[in-house]
C-alpha cells in the first residue's frame, strides 16, 4: 500500500554510488541539450515579418511531432498537464479573439510554442533518473559559465555576452541593461530579458545541484558550487530570487534539523497555518500585505503589490470568463505604469478564471501527486524528488511576486515537464534499474527482479518442471540438469 503522508518526501539516505553514469539511460538527449544552449546563448532574428529567436525557432521544429508522440503514448501514460496545458493554450486563444482579434494568430502562437514547446521537450527528453542527473549537471555547468559574465555585468553595467552575439551578421540579443541599479549597484540579467529572469534561472540551478546532486558530488564541491550559484544569482538584486532561494535554504534546513521526524512536513504546515491565524487575528495588515512586506526589498514595493494585487482581483471579478487580454486593467488614476508583478495574477487577469484553473490545476495536482508517492524504497528517486518539489513549491511562492515571460517562461515549464516522469515511474530497490521507464505491458512483471513462485529458486527460469512418473526420488547425480536462463 502506498504511503498517503507527507513523510514520504523526507529526504533519504544518498546512494553509496557516486557515479551518475550508473544510472540507466543518463544520457541526456541532444535535443535537450540544444535547449538549454538556446537559452545560454539566445539570438534574434527576422524571418520575414516575424522576429523569431534561436530557441523559438527549436521548438517550432519539434512541438508538433512531440505532441503527436505524447498522445500516442510514446512517452509513458499521459499526466493531467499533458490535457490542461493545451486546453490552456486554446482558452488563451479564444481570450484574444474576444478581446484582441488583431493578436490572437500571432500571440497564441508565440505562447504556446514557448510555454507547450519547453514542457514537451522536458516531458519526452528527461524521463529517467539519470538523465534527470544529467540536467542538473548541465544548469551547473550554465551558471557557472554564466559567472564571470555576471561579475563584469554588475562592474560596468554592459551585456557583455550579448554584445558579443549581436555583433554576429544578421543577429541580435540582449544589449541593454533593463533592471537599472538597486543598492548603488548594477542589476545583472546576463543573457535574460530581466534580472528577474537570470535570478530564478539561478536559483532553480541552485536546487537542482545541491539537492539533487547529494551522493553524487563530493560534498565540499557540492557546498562551493551550490555558493557560488547563489552569489551569482544574488547579482540580479531581485527580491523575487532572493525569496526563492531563501525558501530553499529554509526549507532545506527544516529538512536536516528534522530528518528523524516523518511528519516534519505535516508539522510545518500546520505551523504555517497557524501562523497566517494569528497575524491575521493580531495584525492591522492582511497576511498577504505582511506577506508582502517580507517577500520584497523595500516598504515602497511592498505596498505597490498589494495594491497591484486587489485592484488585480477586482479585474479578474469583472471579467471571469475570457479576461481583458491585452487591454488595460482598471487600477487607481495614480498608478502609471501598467506592469503588475504577479504571474498568476496576470494569468487570471489576462485570459480569466478558466485558463488559470488549467495552468493552477496542471501544476499543482501533479506536484502534489509526486510528493504523496512513496520513494523510501529508492533513495536516489526520494533525493530527486525532493530537489524537484523544493524548487517548484519555492518557485510558486516567488512567481506571487514577479511575472515571467520569454525564454525564462519556456524555461520553467521545461523543468516542470522534466519531472513528470516521478509521477508515472517504477519505484524499485537500490541495485535494479532505478528511475527507468517501465515498457511492460499490463499483467506483465516490470522487469526480471519480479519474486519467484513458491517453490522456484531464484535466479531460475520459472517454467514449471516437467511431471514425474515415479515414486523413487530421482538421481541428483545422472539427472540431466537444465541450462540456466
Amino acid at each position: 500500500m502506498s504511503e498517503t503522508s507527507p513523510r514520504a518526501m523526507q529526504p533519504l539516505p544518498a546512494p553509496a554510488d557516486d557515479s551518475a553514469s550508473a544510472v540507466p539511460g543518463a544520457r541526456l538527449s541532444r535535443v535537450a541539450v540544444a535547449y538549454l544552449l538556446c537559452i545560454m546563448l539566445p539570438v534574434f532574428f527576422k524571418l520575414g515579418p516575424l522576429g523569431m529567436g534561436n530557441l523559438r525557432l527549436l521548438l517550432i521544429v519539434i512541438v508538433v511531432p512531440l505532441l503527436v508522440r505524447l498522445y500516442l503514448g510514446h512517452f509513458g501514460k499521459l499526466v493531467l498537464p499533458d490535457l490542461l496545458f493545451p486546453l490552456f493554450i486554446l482558452w488563451t486563444m479564444l481570450s484574444l479573439i474576444r478581446n484582441n482579434p488583431e493578436m490572437a494568430i500571432e500571440n497564441t502562437g508565440s505562447t504556446g510554442i514557448e510555454f507547450l514547446g519547453g514542457y514537451l521537450c522536458g516531458r519526452a527528453y528527461v524521463r529517467t533518473s539519470g538523465q534527470f542527473l544529467q540536467l542538473c549537471r548541465w544548469l551547473a555547468l550554465i551558471v557557472c559559465l554564466l559567472m564571470p559574465v555576471a561579475f563584469i555585468e554588475a562592474a560596468t553595467g554592459r551585456l557583455l555576452l550579448g554584445e558579443i552575439l549581436s555583433k554576429l551578421p544578421g543577429l541580435g540579443s540582449e544589449t541593454r541593461n533593463v533592471g537599472g541599479t538597486r543598492l548603488g549597484l548594477d542589476r545583472v540579467q546576463t543573457v535574460f530579458a530581466h534580472p528577474i529572469h537570470f535570478g530564478l534561472f539561478c536559483s532553480v540551478a541552485v536546487s537542482m545541484v545541491f539537492v539533487a546532486m547529494k551522493g553524487q558530488m563530493a560534498p565540499p564541491l557540492r557546498f562551493l558550487v551550490a555558493a557560488l550559484m547563489i552569489i551569482t544569482g544574488c547579482l540580479a538584486l531581485s527580491s523575487g530570487a532572493l525569496l526563492a532561494m531563501a525558501l530553499l535554504i529554509a526549507l532545506v534546513t527544516w529538512a536536516w534539523i528534522f530528518q528523524r521526524l516523518s511528519w516534519k512536513w505535516w508539522l510545518l504546515l500546520a505551523m504555517m497555518a497557524l501562523a497566517y491565524v494569528a497575524i491575521d487575528l493580531l495584525s492591522n495588515r492582511s497576511p498577504m500585505r505582511v506577506f508582502l512586506s517580507y517577500a520584497t526589498m523595500s516598504a515602497h514595493t511592498a505596498y505597490w503589490r498589494a495594491i497591484i494585487f486587489e485592484w488585480g482581483m477586482i479585474n479578474v471579478w469583472e471579467n471571469p470568463l475570457l479576461g481583458l487580454g491585452f487591454n488595460d486593467w482598471k487600477r487607481p488614476i495614480y498608478m502609471i505604469s501598467g506592469s503588475m508583478d504577479n504571474f498568476w495574477l496576470v494569468i487570471a487577469v489576462r485570459y480569466g478564471i478558466p485558463a488559470f484553473l488549467c495552468l493552477a490545476l496542471g501544476v499543482f495536482v501533479p506536484l502534489l501527486r509526486i510528493i504523496f508517492r512513496d520513494f523510501r524504497a529508492d533513495p536516489r528517486l526520494g533525493q530527486l524528488r525532493l530537489a524537484w518539489v523544493l524548487t517548484f513549491v519555492c518557485l510558486s511562492f516567488t512567481l506571487s511576486t514577479v511575472h515571467i515571460w520569454g525564454n525564462i517562461f519556456s524555461f520553467v515549464f521545461f523543468m516542470f515537464g522534466a519531472g513528470m516522469w516521478m509521477a508515472r515511474t517504477e519505484v524499485q530497490a537500490p541495485g535494479s534499474d532505478q528511475g527507468a521507464v517501465s515498457t511492460s505491458g499490463p499483467g506483465q512483471p516490470a522487469d526480471d527482479t519480479a519474486a519467484p513462485r513458491s517453490g522456484q529458486t531464484p535466479g531460475t527460469s520459472d517454467r514449471r518442471a516437467p511431471p514425474r512418473y515415479t515414486r523413487f526420488a530421482p538421481n541428483h547425480a545422472t539427472q540431466r540438469r537444465r541450462p540456466p536462463v
